[in-house]
């Protein structure tokens, strides 16, 4: 943006943008699907693993960030020099088989609010998300920023339909900020231990990684210190927005569902017994909210599935070409098992379990570079940060297992 002044004058709001980019994927229809579980079943008792969750996440892409300010290349680029052989070739499968699972789960969350709202059978509202491809393709003709501006005006509608199912719940203020930041009890039930490593599991997604590490490159010039603390005051700002819309979906579930002992286990189920007890604005805010967060981050999955392409093959593809493919390769499976009936929540829990076994090959991968002093320079983790990491990336990773042998 011209008018700014140079890289040592410009302000701290013109480096805002990355982080928002990627906080859609700590708020998609998956997440959104295990918060109203959490809620309806055990009401507040599980805010503190929606704000456990958040803080893992702040920590894994400030590091995908970081790698991406002090390097100047992306974590998929990395890969590709650091691996050059077989096992870079089997990272990259892996990675694109990733975009792939995510395009799969998000792009499904956007269907089932179109079924909802306009009521589209399943497979036509399925084929309808194809547009959104065009969509991200026609934006970027205007630069990065309005890609970036057009993701955080659908992030600020995931939020307002919340601040709105949040006015109409009504929920008790008391006793929120103990659960939000103290563990409950609830978590040595084995349901809500469960439950509660759902919200933790599925939180750290490849493709975010990939996309963060990729975009923070747009805000490089003159010190780059300064230019990582803004980056990161960005992915502060965002990913606590993300925090605060997790924790409002599991807040609104456990007001309405959980004091009418309703148990909820889908995103349709949710949507048609808000109507009854709220009315039908909230109804209707639930739809739109979910349709904002499908579109949202379906779209931040094609833009990184480009970023994993072109990162480790080393080449510029065709924007439009690839990300028109990868949506295929997620849409046709996924048409062909609405078509034989298979729900939608059963084709995102799947998408978990594809990414469940990706994930070491990207986490494990990042802490290691972040802490690699001929990558990072003066970046690199303090002995403080590399420990955290490693925990954190561990835990995650127990948690995936868990899952996947437990599911």
């Amino acid at each position: 943006m011209r008018g700014l002044g140079t890289p040592k004058t410009r302000p701290w709001w013109w480096y805002l943008g990355p982080g928002f980019l990627v906080s859609v994927g700590y708020m998609d229809p998956g997440n959104w699907a295990t918060s109203l579980e959490a809620g309806s079943r055990f009401g507040y008792s599980l805010l503190f693993v929606v704000t456990l969750s958040s803080a893992m996440a702040i920590l894994f892409q400030a590091l995908a960030a970081k790698l991406g300010v002090a390097s100047g290349l992306d974590l998929a680029q990395h890969l590709r020099l650091r691996y050059p052989g077989a096992w870079g070739r089997f990272l990259f499968l892996t990675a694109l088989v990733a975009m792939v699972a995510t395009d799969l789960a998000e792009f499904m969350g956007m269907a089932v609010a179109l079924n909802l709202l306009l009521g589209l059978p399943m497979v036509l509202a399925a084929w309808l998300t194809v547009l959104d491809v065009f969509m991200v393709l026609y934006l970027e003709r205007f630069g990065f920023r309005a890609v970036e501006a057009a993701i955080t005006a659908l992030v600020g509608v995931v939020g307002l339909a919340y601040v709105v199912e949040l006015y109409l719940a009504h929920p008790p203020l008391t006793g929120l900020l103990r659960h939000a930041f103290l563990p409950d009890p609830t978590l040595l039930d084995p349901g809500g231990l469960y439950v509660a490593m759902g919200i933790l599991g599925a939180t750290v997604m490849p493709h975010n990684l990939f996309l963060h590490s990729a975009q923070v490159k747009t805000r490089l010039g003159g010190d780059r210190a300064r230019v990582y603390r803004y980056l990161l005051l960005d992915t502060l700002l965002a990913l606590t927005g993300a925090w605060l819309v997790n924790g409002a979906i599991l807040v609104v579930a456990a007001a309405v569902f959980h004091e009418k002992g309703l148990v909820i286990h889908d995103l349709a189920e949710a949507y048609h017994t808000l109507a009854p007890l709220l009315g039908p604005l909230a109804a209707l805010a639930f739809g739109v909210g979910l349709l904002a967060s499908g579109l949202s981050s379906t779209t931040t999955g094609t833009l990184a599935a480009q970023v994993v392409v072109e990162g480790f093959l080393g080449s510029r593809a065709s924007p439009g070409r690839l990300r028109l493919l990868v949506r295929l390769a997620a849409v046709l499976p996924a048409s062909l098992a609405l078509t034989l009936g298979a729900s939608p929540m059963a084709l995102i829990v799947l998408s978990q379990v594809i990414l469940s076994f990706q994930l070491p090959f990207t986490l494990f991968p990042l802490v290691r570079l972040t802490e690699d002093p001929k990558v990072m320079g003066p970046f690199r983790n303090p002995p403080w940060l590399r420990l955290l990491a490693w925990v954190s990336a561990l835990l995650v990773l127990f948690l995936n297992v868990f899952l996947l042998v437990k599911g």
